[in-house]
């Protein structure tokens, strides 16, 4: 018996996300079309605008699905971390050590210069950036707890900060591959001052 629909509609998300993201990753994501999208999947336009408005739309789907993974990599990792001597330095290793999380970087960072010039896309960028922020500072408060420490300014702009840092790391290792090793400890070394400035002893140690 056929599909009905209702039924139908999380297969054909699943096909466009994955196909977006694929071609997102290998081409950009203005060098991508709508129609290669929905070719690459097997589908058609029309399967394409019953389940996302445009292309933004979709790369938001995606941006929620990568957010999800990514915090609940983080949190299955958190016993590991919680052992380590300097876990937010850890955080930084985990939050962009993978090929999967380079290549999300130079998608999610070609789609925030898009939003950049567009301020509605801007807007609805945030507002998804947020959820990933919050999720990300439940995780890094867990982790300074585990050490006795807690943050000394809101944990939500401490977090930024982290993933600011990344998020230039990451941009560093990819620009200067030949460079590599000038840039490969630089979290470790950077992080530890940047965590005793912003942050201080638990109450109650």
């Amino acid at each position: 018996m056929p599909k009905s629909p209702t039924k139908r509609r999380p297969l054909t998300r699943a096909g466009l996300m994955e196909s977006a993201l694929a071609l997102f990753t290998e081409r950009g994501f203005h060098a991508t079309s709508i129609s290669d999208i929905v070719e690459r999947a097997g589908l058609t336009r029309g399967a394409f605008y019953s389940n996302y408005r445009d292309k933004e739309e979709l790369f938001l789907a995606l941006y929620d699905a990568h957010t999800d993974r990514l915090l609940a990599r983080l949190a299955e990792a958190g016993s590991g971390l919680e052992a380590e001597g300097d876990p937010v330095a850890r955080f930084l290793d985990r939050i962009g050590q993978s090929p999967e999380e380079r290549g999300w970087f130079l998608v999610s960072m070609e789609f925030t210069l898009h939003a950049a010039r567009d301020p509605g896309t801007a807007r609805a960028l945030a507002v998804h950036e947020e959820r990933l922020t919050q999720g990300l500072a439940r995780l890094v408060a867990r982790a300074l707890a585990a050490t006795g420490r807690q943050a000394a300014v809101p944990t939500e702009d401490l977090t930024r900060l982290v993933v600011a840092l990344s998020e230039g790391l990451t941009a560093l290792q990819l620009i200067q591959s030949t460079r590599d090793d000038a840039v490969q400890g630089l979290a470790r070394r950077i992080t530890p001052h940047l965590i005793e400035a912003l942050t201080e002893p638990a109450a109650g140690n």
